[in-house]
């Protein structure tokens, strides 16, 4: 059958329709689908051996080896049936490949579940004389509703995300529309195929079509329950800041002991470099530059190694991105930034930051100008790169989960208990001290510190306050 596609997919769920679908699709001529050909379960259906003469042992070795059967061997244009929990292995391929049609079948999410919970209690999972329909009740649980509703939301983010990504698009259908000839008919035309609305003939049955009332047993306590939940997500922290990869090279590991520190930047690096330096001696050196390949064979040579990164407090940190890189003009420095903040955001910066003028009401100016950049920077609202010195901790997290992700999340406060912990389970039976001494850019903002700085940092970093549960700064002692 000629046209755009070689091969579809129907993405869908349990108790979404996906039976009555499958048997429309079936209905068109030329189109033929394979029902759940990558459940790991079964192949195709329960009871079945095979699929195109692949068997389920062969689907298991190679999965490939199915998807091309499906696109090759069918009698015109193949497809299945994907859930979020089939065969992995085959998810990144179709999403990927413009050849593979993408189908995407939705239903509400609540009738879903209470009918995936009387399909299990009755153990009928297809309908097609009502004479051999059986009843059940469903009892609605909220956390278990909750998982339902988050797996589904999930995957259709991730599908959603793909299609995006490889400029995609995708057929849209609702369980509603299964009884819409004329959507049936014009999904059969996207497909490349031609089906009069008038051919489709519907073999299956609704098991359940009376209303929730008299499904549910606890009814009422499922309208309370529901009332709880943020349908709209008002409480979500919008979020515009790019996506960051994992900052490799940054990465210092110790030279003696299968240690490794995953720096968030304008954190305590150089009191944490101190301490691993002093923990592998004298007359030696950390091990830095590393490249993901490098890595990888250090993590494999250093079985039962600690990785570890140091959250700071975000006032602390923005203060500290703001003094080495903006206020501070000496190598390192971000020149060009500074000078758009000046002459763009109304920052009044000296040319010196030793300038004895610039006192602390001044440097308090600044750096309340500097966190008003930072709330309008990370919500994509400047022209000026979102830099790793003051992007939300969340997303630095975020991007070292790229690679690999730290063992431990330590807070600066907590370094000079949490380091020896943790080189005692190394082995080491006499750690170094750690210098829990704060360091000047932490001295000057104690001079300039109130509460009004605490509250623009909150409206910076919204996510890394809430994700955290940082409170308000604290001067050291």
């Amino acid at each position: 059958m000629a046209g755009s596609f070689d091969l579809f997919v129907v993405f869908a769920e349990m108790r979404t329709g996906s039976n009555l679908l499958e048997d429309y699709l079936n209905q068109i001529n030329g189109v033929t689908c394979h029902g759940e050909a990558f459940n790991p379960n079964f192949i195709g259906y329960p009871n079945r051996d095979d699929i195109l003469g692949i068997t389920h042992r062969q689907r298991e070795d190679n999965p490939d080896r199915l998807l091309r059967a499906i696109r090759e061997k069918t009698d015109g244009l193949g497809g299945f049936r994907y859930f979020h929990d089939h065969d992995p292995r085959v998810l990144a391929p179709i999403l990927s490949d413009p050849r593979c049609a993408k189908i995407i079948l939705t239903r509400n999410p609540l009738d879903s579940y209470i009918s995936l919970k009387i399909a299990r209690a009755t153990d009928q999972w297809k309908l097609t004389n009502v004479k051999n329909r059986k009843e059940a009740q469903a009892h609605f649980d909220l956390p278990e509703f909750e998982r339902h509703l988050g797996r589904i939301q999930s995957f259709q983010l991730e599908v959603m995300r793909a299609l995006q990504v490889t400029g995609q698009s995708a057929f849209y259908i609702g369980y509603d529309d299964l009884h819409d000839t004329e959507v049936l008919s014009g999904l059969a035309h996207w497909l490349g195929a031609q089906a009069n609305p008038d051919v489709f003939q519907a073999n299956l049955k609704p098991q359940n079509p009376q209303p929730l009332s008299d499904k549910v047993v606890n009814y009422g306590q499922m309208e309370l329950a529901l009332r709880a939940l943020d349908r709209f997500d008002l409480t979500r922290t919008p979020n515009f800041e790019p996506r960051r990869g994992p900052v490799v090279p940054s990465y210092v590991a110790c030279a003696r002991h299968p240690l490794l520190y995953l720096p968030i930047r304008s954190g305590p690096e150089d009191s944490v470099t101190a301490w691993m330096a002093a923990l592998d001696g004298a007359g030696t050196e950390l091990v830095t530059n590393f490249n993901q390949k490098n890595l990888r064979g250090w993590l494999q040579d250093n079985p039962g190694h600690q990785r570890f990164t140091v959250l700071r407090h975000p006032l602390a940190r923005a203060h500290a991105a703001f003094c080495d890189k903006i206020l501070d003009t000496g190598p390192g420095s971000f020149a060009k930034i500074r000078q758009q903040l000046a002459r763009s955001h109304g920052l009044d910066l000296p040319e010196d930051a030793n300038d004895p003028g610039y006192g602390p009401s001044a440097h308090k100016a600044a750096f309340e100008g500097f966190l008003r950049f930072l709330r309008a920077n990370l919500n994509g609202q400047t022209s000026i790169r979102v830099d790793a010195h003051w992007a939300s901790q969340v997303a630095c997290l975020q991007g070292m989960s790229e690679f690999c992700l730290p063992d431990r999340l330590l807070r600066e406060d907590d370094l000079p208990d949490a380091l020896p912990q943790i080189a005692a389970q190394l082995g080491v039976t006499a750690p170094p001290e750690f210098n829990s001494a704060p360091d000047a850019n932490t001295r000057r903002l104690s001079q300039i510190y109130d509460q009004s700085l605490d509250q623009l940092c909150r409206d910076a970093y919204p996510r890394d306050y809430t994700m955290f549960g940082f409170s308000d700064f604290r001067m050291p002692a």
